[in-house]
């Protein structure tokens, strides 16, 4: 199938109304495209480690949607393209729309959500066999520890640096029949590794519902239990609601691969989750911001016990006195 793109040339001060517009006309998934940088808070909200370098910010906005490009909606197509003319003239009366022409073209329809599958191949971390749900087991991996992840929408087949350093340390410093906490549980690969080296059980949270549901998909390829795995949608770092379920002094391990702009505001609650003892495994950091996570640990009360870099990422490893 094909698609055409229409992308209105606005300006930000109209952006929004632009995109109800559409909403109203049965347009969803618009994209907004312009020169305003993100706020603090919408960074930490995106976990976005590196802003993007914009141009200056003149104005102007692009908003884009697509439309079926099968010629026999044309007439339909054409129709809704004229409604939305309409639209734009219309809310020039109450703003500035800038341009408010729209330009057009055709792609093909790209299966973004599946595409990458093409490059997720099995491998072996260590001892460890991370592999595709959609790829067979290999006669010669039989007897393996075997973690099967389709990741789906979520962040995590493990081939990061950050994610196979979280599970170094988790290999290193969980004992079996530990509760295990994974904050940012993303496709739940770091729950069900702690799970199949012998974790007792683990508690996971996501600030993105979908996470939770790409971790139970996961649990089930894994032939793990769902009961072993309690997930919950909420930021850990303000919603002191998911902090008294999650529990105080009630693990072993808490494990966090997430950004160092998250794990440093999240540092100041991760002490009172661990029993004395427990360690702290922590990685999704950049080496650049490495002393500023570990000054915010360490202010939170918990010892460095081990620092270990991958390429330009870095685990941090604290252990709670």
């Amino acid at each position: 199938m094909k698609w055409n793109s229409y992308t209105i040339h606005t300006t930000t001060a109209a952006e929004d109304l632009v995109v109800a517009l559409l909403d109203e006309l049965g347009i969803e998934g618009a994209m907004i495209e312009n020169h305003v940088p993100l706020t603090a808070a919408e960074q930490g909200e995106m976990f976005i480690d590196f802003p993007p370098e914009l141009g200056e910010d003149d104005g102007t906005s692009c908003v884009t949607f697509y439309l079926d490009a099968d010629e026999a909606d044309e007439t339909r197509r054409q129709e809704l393209l004229a409604k939305v003319m309409r639209g734009i003239e219309e809310l020039r009366v109450f703003c500035d729309v800038g341009e408010g022409t729209i330009t057009s073209a055709q792609t093909e329809d790209v299966d973004w959500i599946n595409n990458w599958k093409n490059f997720f191949h099995p491998f072996y971390l260590d001892d460890i066999l991370i592999k595709p749900t959609w790829e067979e087991i290999r006669p010669e991996d039989e007897g393996k520890v075997v973690i099967e992840i389709d990741p789906g929408i979520s962040f995590g087949t493990g081939k990061h640096e950050t994610t196979q350093l979280c599970i170094r340390q988790l290999r290193k410093y969980m004992k079996a029949g530990d509760r295990v906490l994974d904050v940012g549980c993303g496709s739940g690969i770091l729950s069900i590794v702690a799970l199949k080296l012998g974790a007792g059980s683990v508690v996971g949270t996501d600030i993105d519902e979908a996470c939770l549901t790409s971790t139970y998909e996961n649990f089930a390829v894994n032939h793990l239990a769902r009961e072993l795995g309690t997930f919950y949608c909420g930021n850990l770092i303000d919603d002191t609601g998911l902090q008294e379920t999650v529990g105080e002094e009630a693990y072993e391990i808490v494990v966090a691969n997430i950004l160092a702009d998250v794990i440093i505001p999240m540092a100041p609650v991760i002490p009172a989750r661990m029993k004395k003892g427990g360690m702290f495994i922590t990685s999704g950091i950049i080496d650049f911001k490495e002393s500023a996570v570990v000054a915010a640990l360490e202010q939170a009360g918990l010892e460095i016990v081990e620092i270990n870099h991958q390429g330009e990422w870095v685990n941090v490893t604290a252990r709670k006195n």
